[in-house]
């Protein structure tokens, strides 16, 4: 039937029959149909677009927020204000880098809003709303608070009501010059819905120019800013209020986890390094970890596995013993450590985050398969190789670097403590951020750089125009640049050599070569140029990303890259091969003219021919000589001052080290890592220590491997401050018993000498740090004279019987004596700084004599002690901790009544401690005292003035001693208080 003739039959009354109703229905069913089958079909797409492994998510996805084109829209009367008050406050607005829209075209009467209008208003995020006097006389104005009202309504978009010259009451009631404004629409059909959109938006909160500012105009427009700026810039609480713009990124990577799921997830956080992809994975898995039955978060895994042979051995013990909570778990290879991850992760619902992933073989020792893990277990991988997630078919993020306005509050917050530019900053801070490029690290960087000096800002800013810089490293520069001399020394050492150390470790050697490091170390974590790990894990271990690492070896090779002889620090293999082979190589003779007219044999002269070359003369009158030249630049070898040679996996050539170091006149650092060498090995050498020349400027050396007996008979370690030694074959410090001074040694850390017997230290009068670790033929240790040492540790050196301490350590303020199963007495005097003393294992010891004063003492554990039958403290004014538990023979235990900060009193399973002196009750802060599995039966009456006391024991126990109903269990630990 012709179209036309349905519709007549539609539209005729008299025509309307059953045949009608029935179109009327087949057309309702096929709307039904049309639509109803679109709907699913876009699910079933959905559905099955979700189940595709290599899916990328933008955080910047409607998905997850909203993208709005502007932060705000700005609504107002023209005619009143375009040119006043809402110009200023738009400029304002656009300074502080906040995207705003402002219709800028003469408004024209009509009964409709303009297209391009009601689409600014669904694109932004903000409204602000100039109510003035003749705003209600406006239908335009009206019709787009009608928008902006739904709009709120039904989306996060906020509104805010800006009262400039009418009072709020007059917006909602229609009251005063607004009534007299509107009156011109009172019959128009849209007046109802206009007086409603009226009225609500009267009852927002907003700001009152008489009573927000005074009536001071610019006050108004600072503090509307303000308030805006910040709500763009908040971060959800959960979130690090220093972090800025994280809470999106967070919705993005739940969103794309789908904790909901009952299934195993794998996703990666994909971006360039500094893009803050650690930060993310951070923020997440510290918002959701409570939601998963273990947890393991594992750093640097692409450092940690190349460091070593062991490295992903060494991951996936972590990862167990993480997820598993038991500290005991040990894996011997990555095989058997693949095997238990599969074994025993499926048993529990995990989050696991790999952070700095660079090889796929890194994701199958870690994470192989989903079905290692649990249904509902995720896993998140950080990584700057796209590939990698691709190969291992993982769903990826790609993290948005900073928008404008999220880089400008995070450079406020470094530059100036808050969330947008001080007065006067606001340009100069838009100029730094177009430079910055939304990078996190450089904007955080250059934050804590500037500060709040203009003209350095101005300097800094004219600088990069003149000097552009390419690469993030060398935006980074600029912190480096703001550095003092010796701060800029601290900051290529740790740079090239010392990224990963422990913080006291790294504070040893710099000392050493006479650098202020605790200063040192604080000023480049300011600058943000390193950090220091505040996990437990890794507490205090040094960090610094991989661009600013980058640099600081960039600054140190750049002038010459291709000629490391020039070079203050070495640390790539192949160029320290090269130097050290060639700095060896024998003189060749020659005959040319000087320029010199030092009349002397064998002085280096710089030739007239070779110029730039090494030589020593013979003279043979005066313009002739017989030379001998080494071939090399002036510079040479002389030119280095900071050596690392070898690494874990890497063979160490001894006979290169041990002829090249001799040329190196100025080297103040040596790192050596020599590997492990069999013995049928190290008797094959036709060289030994005497053959090995250290140079005599030397002033700090850390030696991994040391194959042999001493030190080299040539050393002079005159200038000697640090010396380090582990896995070593030392017998002695010098060959033949020979006894040359360490003048300036001040830390000494001999660490697996299995040969060392007698250590006599005398010979260093100025030590301050003695470490000795697993020396376990050590038998005696002497150093008496030794006024300046100040800390003191020996550990599991299980032969050594006896310790000579000196008659008087002044300055002593930490002894360690652990697992010294042979030590029988210890005899210390006078130790007035003595802060911690803890003499741990130590299970023959009989007779401890303890000062007769210890003003400064802290803490004294002498747990497992379990042949020491007394103990008297003697005077300890500041003793708070006490641990004598499992003293076996313990019998008497004397406390004198001048410890009145003692909190914790410890002598658990002490079996044969029968009574608690008198004087107990003086202790007015002790906060815990653990009697368990003790021979006391009662307790002194005196005890029951300590209020708050926790006494820990047995039930039976605390019965004994009148407790009985306050008695309560928590974990393994019985207790009750006073």
């Amino acid at each position: 039937m012709p179209l036309s003739k349905i519709l007549r039959f539609s539209f005729d009354p008299s025509s309307i029959t059953s045949l009608g109703i029935t179109l009327m229905l087949m057309l309702m069913g096929f709307i039904y149909y049309y639509f109803y089958s679109k709907s699913s079909s876009s699910a079933t797409k959905k559905e099955k677009s979700s189940s595709e492994p290599k899916i990328m998510v933008s955080t910047s996805s409607s998905s997850v927020q909203k993208s709005f084109k502007y932060d705000v829209f700005l609504s107002f009367r023209g005619e009143e204000t375009r040119n006043t008050f809402v110009g200023h406050l738009y400029k304002a607005l656009e300074q502080h880098g906040i995207q705003t829209y402002k219709d800028n075209e003469k408004i024209e009467k009509g009964e409709t809003i303009d297209t391009q209008l009601m689409e600014a208003i669904e694109d932004s995020r903000f409204f602000i709303i100039v109510f003035s006097k003749d705003y209600a006389g406006s239908s335009w104005c009206l019709d787009e608070l009608v928008k902006i009202v739904g709009c709120r309504k039904a989306s996060e978009q906020t509104a805010y009501p800006v009262f400039y010259d009418v009072e709020p009451t007059e917006i909602r009631k229609l009251s005063g010059a607004v009534k007299e404004a509107f009156k011109k629409h009172e019959n128009k059909k849209a007046a109802m819905k206009w007086r409603e959109a009226l009225n609500e938006a009267g009852n927002l909160a907003g700001w009152e120019l008489k009573k927000t500012a005074n009536g001071d105009e610019s006050i108004l427009i600072q503090i509307i800013v303000d308030d805006i700026f910040k709500k763009i810039c908040s971060s959800s609480p959960s979130v690090d209020r220093q972090l800025v713009g994280m809470e999106k990124r967070i919705e993005a990577v739940l969103s794309s986890l789908e904790l909901d799921a009952d299934d195993v997830r794998m996703i990666g956080i994909w971006g360039i390094g500094g893009g803050g992809k650690t930060t993310l994975a951070s923020a997440v898995f510290d918002r959701i970890s409570n939601q998963f039955d273990g947890k393991a978060f594992v750093e640097n895994v692409r450092e940690v596995s190349k460091s070593s042979l062991y490295g992903l051995k060494k991951l996936q013990q972590q990862i167990l013993r993480s997820v598993l909570s038991k500290k005991d778990i040990t894996v011997d290879s990555v095989h058997e450590g693949t095997n238990m991850m599969k074994k025993m992760m499926p048993r529990i619902k995990v989050l696991m985050v790999l952070d700095d992933v660079d090889d796929i073989e890194q994701l199958a020792a870690l994470a192989g398969e989903p079905d290692w893990f649990k249904l509902g277990s995720r896993v998140i991988i950080t990584t700057r190789d796209k590939q990698i997630l691709l190969a291992h078919e993982v769903k990826f993020i790609d993290v948005n670097l900073l928008s404008r306005e999220e880089a400008i509050c995070l450079l406020s917050k470094n530059a100036f403590k808050r969330d947008i530019p001080i007065e006067g900053y606001e340009d100069l801070s838009g100029k730094v951020v177009k430079y910055a490029d939304g990078l996190p690290l450089t904007i955080k960087v250059l934050g804590s750089m500037l500060g709040q000096n203009e003209r350095q800002w101005i300097d800094t800013l004219k600088r990069l125009k003149e000097i552009p810089l390419k690469a993030t490293m060398e935006k980074l520069e600029l912190s480096y640049n703001c550095l003092e001399d010796d701060y800029k020394e601290i900051f290529l050492d740790v740079a090239c050599f010392m990224k990963g150390w422990d913080k006291d470790a790294a504070i040893t050697a710099l000392k050493s070569c006479g650098f202020f490091a605790e200063a040192g170390l604080r000023v480049l974590e300011q600058k943000s140029l390193i950090s220091i790990s505040e996990q437990k894990s890794t507490y205090g271990r040094l960090d610094m990303h991989d661009h600013i690492e980058e640099m600081g070896k960039n600054i140190v090779r750049r002038l010459h890259p291709d000629n490391p002889n020039t070079h203050s620090r070495l640390w790539i293999r192949e160029e320290i091969v090269d130097v050290l082979a060639n700095g060896s190589s024998k003189l060749q003779k020659t005959s040319m003219r000087y320029k010199s007219s030092i009349n002397a044999r064998g002085l280096p002269v710089v030739c007239q021919d070779c110029k730039n070359r090494l030589c020593y003369f013979i003279n043979k009158g005066p313009n002739q000589s017989q030379v001998f030249s080494t071939g090399r630049p002036l510079h040479g070898t002389q030119a280095t001052k900071c050596l690392r040679l070898g690494s874990h996996g890497e063979e160490l050539n001894y006979g290169i080290l041990i002829n090249g170091l001799a040329n190196m006149k100025e080297l103040r650092f040596l790192q050596v890592y020599g590997g492990w060498v069999s013995k049928e090995e190290v008797s094959k050498w036709n060289f030994d220590e005497d053959s090995l020349h250290l140079p005599n400027a030397l002033r700090f050396l850390r030696w991994e491997g040391y194959h042999f007996s001493s030190l080299p008979k040539t050393f002079q370690a005159n200038n000697l401050v640090g010396l380090q030694m582990f896995n070593n074959d030392i017998v002695q410090l010098w060959k033949d018993g020979a006894e040359k001074p360490f003048l300036k040694l001040r830390f000494l850390k001999l660490t697996d000498s299995w040969l060392l017997r007698t250590l006599d230290l005398s010979v260093a009068p100025n030590l301050e740090t003695l470490i000795l670790e697993r020396c376990h033929y050590l038998v005696e240790a002497y150093f008496q004279v030794t006024p300046n040492l100040k800390e003191l540790r020996i550990y599991s050196c299980n032969r050594l019987e006896k310790l000579h301490m000196p008659a008087e350590s002044p300055k002593l303020r930490s002894l360690d004596l652990s697992y010294l199963w042979k030590l029988r007495t210890l005899h210390l005097r006078f130790t007035p700084n003595l802060k911690e003393l803890c003499i741990y294992s130590c299970n023959r010891l009989e007779k401890l004599h303890m000062p007769a004063e210890s003003p400064k003492l802290r803490s004294l554990d002498l747990s497992y002690s379990e042949k020491l039958r007394t103990l008297h403290l003697g005077v300890t004014p500041n003793l708070e901790t006490l641990r004598v538990r499992d003293c076996d023979d313990l019998v008497e235990l004397q406390i004198p009544a001048e410890c009145p900060k003692l909190v914790n009193l410890d002598l658990s399973n002490c079996i044969q401690v029968a009574e608690l002196p008198e004087e107990i009750g003086r202790l007015e802060c002790l906060k815990e005292l653990d009697i368990t599995e003790t021979g006391i039966r009662h307790l002194p009456q005196s005890i029951f003035r300590v209020k708050g006391l926790r006494i820990v024991g047995s039930r039976w126990l605390l019965e004994s001693c009148g407790f009985t109903s306050e008695i309560k269990t928590s974990g393994s630990k019985t207790f009750c208080y006073i």
